[in-house]
């Protein structure tokens, strides 16, 4: 059986979201046919430069994918009022993560999930990149972590572009901008690969992904 929305006004609202971000943006759900692999145990990675990332990740994959899919994000921010709770709890069933709690609790959650079957979106430089020195900040260790704990899933880069421009920093409204979403080829840890070398090569996945003008 898939996974459905847990109420008649949470499909509403999903459907709602998606058609003004695609209005806004844009982007728009890709064919199933489009993307060589399968919706399950995958771990979506992408640039992270606002609260709307996860958004455009989830708009871009098939909507039946979408119901096997959980972003990751910070509860602090989306706990932060009802709204903002029911969207993230009921709408996009985000996989709400403590900040400020040990970091093995949250690596453990997404491990769960994982193990469940489920897919992930999460951006493994940790926070928003707001500089403008660096196009990708370091990855943190996490996605490393949860490679190693899980060798059947593959992890699959993906490019926001323009969004930091579209939803900037302190701001609630959305300046209607195009934005792409790139996602690149499968990624698996190879046997006996070290924690430098997998970030090293699913960072480089990632920053091959955007466009020249971005570099």
């Amino acid at each position: 059986m898939k996974p459905e929305l847990s109420s008649p006004l949470a499909r509403v609202m999903d459907t709602f979201l998606c058609l003004i971000t695609s209005f806004i943006t844009g982007v728009s759900s890709k064919q199933a046919s489009d993307l060589a692999f399968s919706p399950t145990n995958k771990v979506y990675y992408a640039n992270h430069a606002s609260h709307g990332d996860f958004v455009l990740v989830w708009i871009s994959l098939p909507k039946t994918w979408r119901m096997l899919t959980q972003p990751v994000a910070g509860a602090d921010y989306w706990l932060g009022s009802k709204l903002k709770a029911f969207i993230a709890e009921q709408v996009f069933r985000v996989l709400l993560i403590d900040r400020l709690n040990d970091p093995k609790q949250a690596i453990a959650a997404m491990d769960g999930a994982l193990k469940e079957g489920k897919s992930l979106i999460l951006f493994p430089e940790g926070t928003r990149n707001t500089t403008d020195d660096q196009i990708l900040l370091p990855f943190k260790s996490g996605l490393y972590h949860l490679a190693r704990e899980n060798e059947h899933v593959e992890f699959v880069p993906v490019w926001i572009n323009n969004i930091n421009k579209v939803l900037p920093k302190g701001k609630i409204l959305p300046i209607p901008l195009l934005c792409d979403v790139r996602i690149g080829e499968v990624i698996k840890k190879l046997p006996d690969e070290d924690k430098t070398a997998f970030l090293s090569r699913t960072r480089q996945a990632l920053l091959d992904l955007a466009p020249q003008e971005a570099k």
